[in-house]
């Protein structure tokens, strides 16, 4: 991806291929685009060769890596790694070889935290989730101030974010200016971790777990599909979520409403 201030983008580079087709020599169209010849000479000889697809940027990843470390001396370090659980500053010495090419081998095989590893088998811990999307959707919700227009007493000085305050909003407790709190509701898909976030005007149960928003994560264009299940495990819980014979709420988290746990890592 280019740079923000790249003089090339992918449309930067279209317009340059389709001044030098209506017959204007590089060279000038170079220097109006600010670049060296050089590189309109690439662009153009790319686009003549793979056509739109060669405007993109390619990976700078390497075709080949001769100096990489061969794969029977990678299979050794992650049977060390699985078998005796040793770390970076064993397994090189053993090996004749650097800590650093030890991690990069273990990173490329997601080994590289011994945590993350079941101490009986050596196999990497996989993440729970369920088997299909829309079975179960987590929900959080983080309650924000408003900032009222113009800013506020952080930025600005205490009489300005006063009166900021005063014309953002008409309702008043006590005399003085309620702006009130956002609160941005959360909901993650269990099994490919698609997530949604919208900004809403309340907390409240019945917000948290409407079908409409735990299905929100469809936005993305996915097929995707709220399972009836969750769906009704939702609306038991709004059900019996009563208040206690002291008067009092009980301490129950959103996503325990939801019908949902805190997603896994």
């Amino acid at each position: 991806m280019s740079h923000p201030n790249a003089r090339l983008t992918i449309h930067g580079r279209r317009l340059l291929v389709d001044r030098v087709r209506a017959g204007r020599p590089v060279a000038h169209v170079a220097d109006e685009m600010g670049i060296s010849r050089a590189t309109a000479h690439k662009w153009v000889r790319r686009w003549r060769a793979e056509g739109d697809p060669g405007l993109y940027d390619r990976p700078s990843r390497p075709l080949t890596t001769p100096h990489r470390t061969p794969a029977d001396v990678e299979a050794l370090i992650l049977e060390l790694r699985r078998e005796r659980k040793l770390g970076l500053a064993r397994i090189g010495p053993i090996l004749g070889m650097p800590a650093s090419t030890v991690f990069r081998v273990l990173t490329r095989h997601g080994l590289n935290r011994v945590s993350w590893m079941d101490r009986s088998t050596g196999q990497i811990n996989r993440r729970y989730e369920r088997e299909r999307p829309g079975e179960l959707v987590h929900v959080d919700i983080k309650k924000l101030g408003n900032i009222p227009d113009g800013g506020g007493h952080r930025i600005l000085p205490r009489q300005q974010a006063v009166s900021n305050r005063q014309a953002t909003t008409q309702a008043r407790k006590g005399g003085s200016p309620v702006i009130g709190y956002s609160f941005v509701h959360t909901a993650i898909d269990d099994h490919s971790r698609l997530a949604y976030s919208e900004v809403l005007t309340n907390e409240r149960k019945e917000t948290a777990t409407s079908p409409d928003h735990c299905s929100r994560p469809a936005a993305s264009g996915r097929n995707y599909t709220l399972n009836r299940r969750a769906e009704a495990t939702a609306r038991n819980r709004r059900e019996n979520s009563r208040t206690s014979p002291s008067g009092r709420r009980s301490a129950t988290s959103t996503s325990s409403l939801c019908g949902c746990t805190p997603p896994g890592p």
